[in-house]
């Protein structure tokens, strides 16, 4: 793996960084050697502000003190995702420095480098690469949907939200290590340039895929990893949320991915989507579960964000919850996902 830093600049303690919480979370691609974030944060590990696990990740103030701490880094992975993936100008600054000492530039935003002149011509003077994961594929190298989706025997697990930044990605890789720790062999397909940085093998970047060939990208990433490496269970990341105005989407994983089982992702404590007041209210769990219900799909378990709650009153939620709806209500971050994996042995027995 090469060695990496993460660019949040002053985004780090907010839900813009999630791409940079993900990557100090694991990668299997990039070794995370720091993070880049502000002088308010500086000399504190990046794991134990974000979840409170020391991970031996350094937050830096900025790039040339990083450079000191890991004169050995290879890239510079820009860790935030921006409302609309614009490249917030102050980091192209920054973005300019680093290419200058030499490290190759690893981008998830919709505001691509190498649309950028002077970046792409000061990379070739420095013979670094600039990537940007989220530019569209070629036409011929997409893929329409076959129907091939419906042969697949191997359970097929859709991880969705009730609103974007839930967890959904998180959940997803939890449950996949969970069950290789029970030797079940699983394997998430990624939907985001974060599920790319963080080194998954199979998937695609939803958002940045012309609409027509989405259920197809979504099916030969399904069938691909299927055929390939034979998993006992396919876990599928989901993006934004059934309801969520900014960007609905979720039932193309029920319907073009086939996926007949679904982890759902809630936050008690939060009210309206992307807390935009002007956006509308987060409809009820029981809402969410009926209309998955609808194409087919069984929801066998929730996962509870508990941003705003203590660990008191998450706790009191999940009892509840569990009682009320008769399922179980995973806390990922508190205690972790491995009452999951009885629920996913029985559906590849």
């Amino acid at each position: 793996m090469k060695k990496a830093l993460v660019l949040t600049n002053g985004l780090y303690t907010t839900s813009d960084a999630k791409t940079a919480h993900g990557l100090v979370r694991g990668s299997e691609r990039f070794l995370i050697a720091g993070v880049i974030d502000n002088a308010s944060t500086a000399n504190k590990d990046a794991g134990e502000i974000l979840d409170g696990v020391h991970r031996n990740i350094p937050l830096f103030a900025d790039l040339a003190t990083s450079i000191i701490a890991v004169p050995d880094a290879d890239n510079l992975i820009i860790g935030v995702a921006t409302v609309g993936g614009k490249l917030p100008v102050e980091m192209l600054v920054i973005i300019k420095e680093a290419i200058s000492k030499g490290l190759s530039i690893v981008n998830g935003l919709h505001d691509y480098l190498t649309d950028h002149a002077d970046l792409v011509e000061l990379a070739q003077q420095n013979n670094i690469t600039l990537t940007d994961i989220r530019k569209p594929k070629k036409r011929e190298d997409l893929h329409f949907f076959t129907g091939d989706i419906f042969n697949i025997k191997t359970p097929i697990v859709a991880v969705i939200g009730m609103d974007c930044a839930m967890g959904k990605r998180t959940t997803a890789r939890m449950l996949m290590q969970a069950c290789a720790k029970e030797n079940i062999k699983a394997e998430m397909i990624y939907t985001g340039q974060t599920g790319w940085l963080q080194g998954s093998q199979y998937g695609f970047v939803f958002d940045s895929t012309l609409n027509d060939f989405v259920s197809g990208e979504l099916e030969h990433a399904i069938l691909s990893c299927n055929k390939e490496i034979s998993p006992d269970i396919i876990l599928l990341e989901g993006q934004s949320a059934l309801r969520n105005p900014s960007g609905p989407c979720g039932l193309e994983l029920l319907i073009s991915g086939n996926a007949k089982h679904v982890v759902l992702l809630f936050a008690p404590k939060r009210i309206y989507f992307d807390n935009e007041a002007h956006w509308g209210k987060i409809p009820s769990v029981e809402s969410e579960i009926a209309i998955i219900e609808q194409f087919g799909a069984k929801v066998i378990a929730l996962a509870m964000n508990t941003e705003g709650c203590s660990n008191e009153e998450a706790y009191a939620i999940q009892a509840s919850m569990e009682s009320t709806l008769n399922i179980p209500v995973l806390l990922p971050i508190q205690s972790g996902v491995s009452k999951m994996v009885p629920l996913l042995k029985k559906l590849i027995s």
